[in-house]
């Protein structure tokens, strides 16, 4: 595939796995064809994630199923999946779902919580929940349509619950004119004191949307947050399965104050990773995409960020904490 205008390219500090990607559709023992846009955590003395699966392609951008699913590792880069679906729409028992689809993990106050965004008949929503052994589910709170790339921050800030979201007013900045907000909570359930973060402005390589991506980790310099950029070009043509995506999808990170993480501190102008390899660039269903979607901070200061690749396969790259603080304040 041709060079995507302007070339981007990803920053020297990071280096993806030798060995991506790290899980795909061949990996699930059930039905799956797009593995993709996970959270991951450590839970419990392991490696957990929860990915999404879009499966029984019928052309275009539909599918006929979505599901989430688990799968586990020891290590962080060999994962073995649960042999049967976590949630789907017919698992949520909620009424007037499409699907379920795009999930966060932050473990908070020794729970597992779970951010997911909702299809529904009357507009997209997004859900926070928590799960207490992997097989249930108890949602907390559902947002007014449309917003959704909701994340969890993992304590308490100045007392509240904070998450960080990207909602769509298409009437306020027009189609595909989204940036990041940031609200709080006094219980997980009720939602306010929303402000802006993050605008599409920011970004001189985006100039459709810019959103959450990992739930945001603490260091001793502030909470270092991974986001996604959007730039489009209506030039570009067939890029994927469909017959014109016209979309890139990159990284890029960011340090929020401790205190009050609704200031910036520290922001790379430029991706932190952009799509180069194979499999996020020439293959997959929607090609020049990355998603990351999981963070951890390792003892040793090393760096997993987990990512979506072309909407098809989920994938690793790895830094060190040090570096990607130097990009965010240099």
């Amino acid at each position: 595939m041709p060079i995507l205008s302007p070339p981007l390219r990803s920053s020297p500090v990071i280096r993806r796995w030798a060995k991506n990607p790290i899980l795909a559709k061949k990996d699930i023992p059930y039905a799956a064809d797009c593995i993709f846009n996970a959270g991951v955590c450590k839970y419990e003395g392991r490696y957990v994630m929860l990915f999404r699966n879009d499966y029984d392609y019928q052309g275009g951008a539909r599918f006929n199923g979505c599901s989430l699913g688990f799968a586990f590792s020891d290590d962080g880069i060999h994962w073995t999946a649960a042999e049967k679906p976590f949630l789907t729409k017919e698992t949520l028992t909620l009424p007037d779902v499409q699907r379920i689809y795009d999930p966060r993990l932050t473990v908070l106050e020794g729970k597992l919580y779970i951010c997911f965004a909702m299809d529904t008949n009357h507009g997209l929503r997004g859900g926070i929940g928590y799960t207490t052994d992997l097989t249930d589910f108890h949602v907390c709170s559902l947002s007014l349509p449309d917003n959704r790339n909701m994340v969890l921050f993992p304590e308490k800030v100045g007392g509240l619950y904070c998450r960080l979201e990207r909602p769509m007013p298409v009437y306020s900045r027009g189609k595909d004119r989204f940036d990041t907000w940031i609200s709080r909570s006094p219980d997980l359930r009720f939602w306010g004191e929303s402000s802006l973060l993050l605008r599409v402005e920011d970004l001189p390589w985006a100039n459709d949307k810019v959103g959450p991506a990992a739930p945001p980790v603490r260091t001793e310099k502030g909470w270092l947050c991974t986001f996604h950029g959007v730039d489009i070009d209506q030039n570009r043509g067939k890029n994927g399965w469909e017959d014109g995506w016209k979309k890139r999808y990159c990284a890029g990170i960011m340090l929020l104050d401790l205190e009050d993480p609704s200031k910036v501190i520290g922001l790379y102008k430029d991706p932190l990773l952009a799509p180069e390899a194979p499999y996020e660039a020439d293959e997959g269903f929607r090609e020049n995409v990355i998603f990351p979607g999981g963070m951890i901070l390792e003892p040793d200061g090393e760096v997993k960020i987990y990512y979506g690749a072309a909407d098809t396969v989920e994938c690793l790259a790895v830094s060190h904490v040090d570096d990607l603080l130097r990009l965010c304040l240099e």
